[in-house]
């Protein structure tokens, strides 16, 4: 008969589940949208952090990141507090270590170069295709061989994996999936058979974590797909938005979610004062797609909560993102880096105002999980994201006091949690 105080790491396996199951299960779960999807949820996530009483980032149960998403999400799970993940997204330079576009825009010079390899023997082939049935009425047919030699991507995303090796391969870090202390997923997309595959999982999380990202983010068209043992993925967003089922599947019984893409409501900006005319047939083409990608991708996920509901009875998921008549949000390049910095900042106090409407609605669901909402620092409307540091606006002895104060209650949390 097995002993059922087992050894494991210094702990009893009887006092390990007990730790379990004291502990809170939280999870987060980040969706993409490009480069202004992860600054906007850089600038969500600290207000979230310093907001509300009880969460530590650093310290959830599960992690779950898709597309732009999974950057945010590994680097959490790898200890990386939201204050310095602002400092290497925005303040940084290439040249201090920081994650900007110089690093992965860079031309796919090697994707380029396996395709014009290619395009000598496709000429051919298609030039006595189309001489052989110019006169049965399939001369055009003949074509197509040609799309073979277009390249899968612009950009060579083999740099986000190399940098981010760099950075998880940090002392305190890793690039291993198995080493972590939390659980964490990253979804890509099969390219050859559509299905949705969470690095991280058994069977899959002997790949490095920074190859995993890569995948998750390979957006089809920018990035060349990946090939991980012999198969390729990409971009984990063309299946789901969120996947925070991946965490609810774990047992989660809270996950805060933030997705940063939502159709645009144009009339209500209008009536706000924020839109000139409430129709966005204006702007073109480009303004166009961005609506129709915008309500296909919300409408998924919106479909996806609503099983959420149904499936996981008794566990809650929160979703954080902007509002639907924010036309700053809508009019910002997805792809754009430029204005990182006023991105951050907008979804910053955005994230508060949300936290201070909704909070009849969200107090009772977050003190289920030991959660409080920090009415003193939401009702401050001087309080800034400030650059470098990120102290409270409070300066002096009242900022430290405040501090010193949450540290005790969370040092207090900690002696009195049941073991």
């Amino acid at each position: 008969m097995a002993n059922p105080s087992t050894q494991t790491g210094g702990r009893t396996l009887s006092q390990a589940s007990a730790k379990t199951r004291a502990r809170p299960r939280i999870a987060l779960a980040l969706a993409g949208g490009g480069p202004f999807g992860a600054v906007y949820e850089i600038g969500a996530l600290i207000a979230l952090q310093e907001s509300l009483d009880g969460l530590d980032l650093n310290d959830l149960e599960t992690y779950v990141g898709v597309s732009a998403g999974s950057f945010l999400a590994a680097a959490l799970a790898n200890d990386i507090p939201p204050q310095e993940i602002y400092r290497l997204f925005i303040e940084g330079e290439e040249g201090r270590g920081a994650l900007t576009p110089q690093l992965f825009m860079r031309p796919a010079f090697g994707e380029y170069w396996r395709r014009a390899r290619l395009l000598p023997a496709l000429v051919a082939r298609t030039t006595w295709r189309f001489l052989s049935r110019r006169r049965s009425g399939e001369a055009l047919e003949a074509f197509e061989d040609l799309g073979r030699a277009m390249p899968t991507g612009l950009f060579d995303n083999e740099a986000i994996h190399r940098y981010l090796a760099t950075v998880f391969g940090a002392v305190g870090r890793s690039n291993d999936f198995r080493k972590l202390r939390r659980r964490l997923y990253l979804v890509a997309t099969d390219l050859d058979t559509g299905a949705s595959v969470s690095f991280g999982r058994p069977g899959h999380d002997h790949v490095p974590i920074s190859r995993a990202v890569q995948a998750s983010a390979a957006l089809p068209g920018l990035f060349p797909p990946v090939e991980i043992d012999g198969r390729h993925y990409v971009d984990g967003a063309l299946r789901k938005t969120l996947h925070a089922s991946e965490a609810l599947d774990d047992g989660a019984r809270l996950v805060l979610c933030v997705n940063p893409i939502v159709p645009f409501d144009a009339r209500r900006a209008a009536e706000q004062g924020t839109l000139a005319r409430p129709s966005l047939v204006e702007g073109g083409l480009p303004v166009v797609l961005s609506q129709t990608f915008r309500a296909v991708i919300h409408s998924r996920m919106a479909t996806g909560l609503s099983r959420y509901r149904s499936r996981y009875r008794g566990a809650d998921v929160v979703l954080f993102q902007p509002a639907a008549e924010d036309s700053t949000i809508f009019f910002t390049n997805v792809f754009g880096y430029a204005r990182r910095r006023q991105v951050c900042e907008h979804a910053y106090q955005r994230t508060r105002q949300d936290l201070l409407q909704r909070r009849r609605e969200l107090e009772p669901i977050l003190a289920r999980h030991g959660i409080v909402i920090r009415h003193e620092l939401l009702d401050d409307p001087h309080r800034r994201l400030e650059p470098g540091r990120l102290r409270p606006s409070r300066a002096g002895l009242a900022g430290a006091s405040e501090e010193l104060g949450r540290a005790l209650r969370d040092l207090r949390r900690a002696v009195c949690r049941p073991v």
